[in-house]
């Protein structure tokens, strides 16, 4: 439902939960989850009660998502995969439209020719697709026990503002994007949805389980927090 408080619009949702909480997404929107019994009228004084901080978020957001880029496809620019710059050449006597080999990304000059920058750019998100099933179906295998769960189908895919989400079934789902980062950042995001199998909330019992398994947590979700929006093709 799209309310509005003061000069602040926002989609309130309502669940069976306990406590409400605003939270700025990926996207910028602002998201106030509610609990049922609470009236539209307190929401929409509780968000007017915290309008300096959602603005103070909302130009943070603007400023973080400053650094996101649509990096061009020419000779020489870097591409990231686990957290590491590889530069981009064309080569003539290639068979697949993209690889990574020797430190270099290497971009069939006829493969672009015939289908268009496009396509090019979709070769980059094949590849972050296929290598990340390998390396996300690893990483939940390792960390799994940690955290006391079994998870279902892994699937590595475009999410929109998400990084990653958990389904039914246990089913893990993974922003291709998330292979530019680095692994520690890799990992802190399996962790994360590892434990919305334990907890669907962010409540304190939800971060205790990450703390556990990763005790420096923060400073990955910090990184992700900033450099994320840099994380594109």
């Amino acid at each position: 439902m799209k309310m509005c408080a003061q000069d602040i619009e926002f989609t309130l949702l309502r669940s069976a939960r306990k406590t409400a909480d605003i939270v700025i997404e990926r996207s910028g929107d602002v998201i106030v989850r509610a609990p049922v019994e609470v009236e539209d009228e307190k929401v929409v004084q509780a968000v007017a009660d915290r309008a300096l901080w959602v603005h103070r978020s909302l130009a943070e957001w603007e400023e973080l998502n400053a650094s996101r880029r649509h990096r061009p496809l020419v000779q020489g620019q870097g591409f990231p995969y686990l957290g590491r710059s590889y530069r981009l050449k064309f080569v003539a006597d290639t068979d697949v439209p993209l690889r990574l080999k020797n430190g270099r990304w290497e971009l069939s000059e006829t493969f672009v020719a015939k289908e268009g920058e496009p396509a090019a750019r979709k070769a980059f998100r094949d590849f972050y697709i296929e290598k990340g099933l390998q390396i996300f179906s690893e990483r939940v295998q390792s960390l799994a026990p940690l955290v006391g769960v079994e998870p279902g189908k892994i699937v590595v895919k475009e999410l929109g503002y998400y990084w990653a989400s958990c389904g039914i079934g246990g089913a893990l789902s993974f922003h291709w994007k998330t292979l530019m980062a680095p692994q520690s950042v890799i990992d802190y995001i399996v962790v994360h949805e590892l434990c919305h199998l334990r907890h669907r909330d962010h409540s304190d019992a939800f971060w205790n389980e990450v703390d556990k398994v990763l005790p420096r947590y923060r400073e990955r979700k910090e990184w992700l927090r900033v450099n994320g929006a840099a994380l594109d093709v």
